[in-house]
């Protein structure tokens, strides 16, 4: 997809996100939370809830629209005769019966060097599994295996929406408390509560706001990549139970090669609106990222699956 269709494409997004949380908040008769006799607390909740909650579920149900758009993901025709493509819509059919899914998944490729995978959806029977161009080439049979088995357990925790929802917390909780904080400290600008003069004004108000929420975000994203940290554990696990544990360790194995390619020779990720459900995050990171990381490191998930009695 050109820039120019990516644009247009997270524009025309963000404009739906709004007008239907607009619409939303004028439905359920929301009141604004500020006012002159001061700041209402429950009207500031429901009005965090609804914008932060609302705007990661707009996104999870549109999911599938996203990144087939974004990320130029082709679903794989049934009759396909590719065999790259018939091998990984096979694997995907019968692991996804082994785990007991009643409707099989979307099953498709992206054309991209990166060597990764990803699941998303709106639910179990609305999912979409996807591989890059770069991991079918790189990997062998039983490797992808493994990261299909990795991917399809993320299905079948229903990681999607488990991670939505701990996503629209965090975001309610960082706009509420950003919004109380500012407020606070306009009135200790103003002083006497008789005396309307001085304090932040509307646009210092919202000006504070929004530096708050960005600084209070990092806190935030560190509590949502700990949850992401450990779904990846399970979804381990649980590949390792689908697709057998060599297959899963082979597969880490794989991805940790990759990682420990010279930066130069990396291939960055095309998008960061699947990475927590990526089977890998890429290379090397800080000790910092590893706080805001979305995947644990190789090294200790391959440890795990290696002392894991199954």
């Amino acid at each position: 997809m050109s820039w120019f269709r990516r644009m247009a494409f997270f524009i025309g997004l963000n404009i739906v996100v709004v007008l239907t949380i607009s619409v939303i908040i004028n439905v359920l008769g929301i009141h604004p939370y500020l006012s002159n006799a001061g700041m209402d607390y429950g009207s500031l909740m429901a009005f965090c809830l609804v914008w932060g909650m609302g705007g990661a579920f707009i996104s999870l149900l549109l999911s599938k629209i996203i990144v087939k758009w974004t990320m130029g993901v082709k679903i794989i025709d049934p009759t396909t005769n590719d065999p790259d493509a018939r091998f990984v819509l096979d694997t995907v059919y019968r692991l996804a019966r082994t785990g007991g899914l009643t409707k099989m998944p979307e099953v498709g490729i992206y054309n991209s060097p990166e060597v990764n995978a990803f699941a998303t959806g709106p639910t179990k029977n609305r999912a979409l599994v996807a591989v890059s161009s770069g991991l079918l080439r790189s990997m062998d049979h039983n490797s992808i295996e493994g990261v299909l088995g990795h991917e399809l357990t993320h299905v079948l925790n229903g990681d999607m929406v488990t991670m939505t929802l701990i996503q629209g917390v965090v975001n309610a909780f960082v706009m509420a408390l950003a919004r109380v904080i500012a407020f606070a400290i306009d009135n200790a600008l103003r002083g006497d509560r008789d005396n309307r003069g001085g304090g932040l004004g509307r646009f210092g108000y919202m000006i504070t706001v929004w530096v708050l929420e960005m600084v209070l975000f990092i806190p935030g994203s560190m509590v949502v990549a700990w949850f992401s940290r450990a779904r990846e554990f399970r979804a381990d696990q649980g590949g390792a139970r689908l697709a057998g544990r060599e297959k899963m360790i082979g597969a880490l194995r794989a991805l940790q090669r990759v990682s420990e390619l010279p930066l130069s020779q990396q291939v960055p990720e095309q998008s960061q609106a699947v990475a927590a459900l990526k089977i890998s995050s890429g290379g090397r990171t800080s000790t910092f990222g590893l706080l805001r990381a979305s995947h644990p490191p190789l090294t200790e998930r391959i440890a795990r699956l290696e002392r894991s009695g199954f």
